[in-house]
């Protein structure tokens, strides 16, 4: 592999301004920037298209300019650490799964149990994502229902005071 970080086997005939700016690491903003300022030679046009395009010499330059951090108009130029190549963005997280209905439905029953007859269904969905933000799996039913009437308690004296 050579010093640049790109094989001269993998040099395409031509690339776009936004292939070569993600090659070397930049946001197509900064590469722009610095593409006008002289740090980075002007693309090609293709004829046809009027469409601006790097061969070969021009992506070995953009990637010297980058290896070398001086620009093709002599300047230095300091480049922030490397972005990460652009691959596939990293897997999300997955969102927690809300408790079923039924589950909702005795927690409902147990919350009223306790004295707070006025609570709806939508107040304790509210109280849970509030207190068990990743979800209730593996937390007992009590907990969740303790937890859930001293939240619904809090807010209703609130409200009060």
């Amino acid at each position: 592999m050579s010093k640049s970080g790109q094989e001269p086997a993998d040099a395409k005939s031509g690339v776009s301004v936004s292939d070569m700016a993600r090659t070397v690491g930049l946001s197509r903003q900064r590469f722009h920037q610095l593409m006008k300022s002289g740090v980075f030679p002007q693309p090609l046009r293709d004829e046809a298209t009027g469409r601006p395009y790097y061969d070969e010499s021009g992506q070995a330059q953009c990637l010297e300019v980058r290896r070398r951090n001086c620009g093709v108009n002599g300047r230095v130029v300091l480049f922030y650490a490397r972005r990460q190549p652009a691959t596939a963005p990293p897997p999300r997280p997955a969102k927690p799964r809300p408790a079923p209905t039924e589950k909702h439905d005795e927690i409902l029953d147990g919350i009223r149990a306790l004295g707070l007859v006025q609570a709806t269904a939508l107040q304790v969905n509210d109280a849970i994502k509030e207190s068990f933000p990743k979800g209730t799996g593996g937390v007992a039913v009590g907990e969740v229902i303790r937890a859930v009437f001293l939240r619904l308690r809090q807010n209703t004296a609130d409200k009060v005071g």
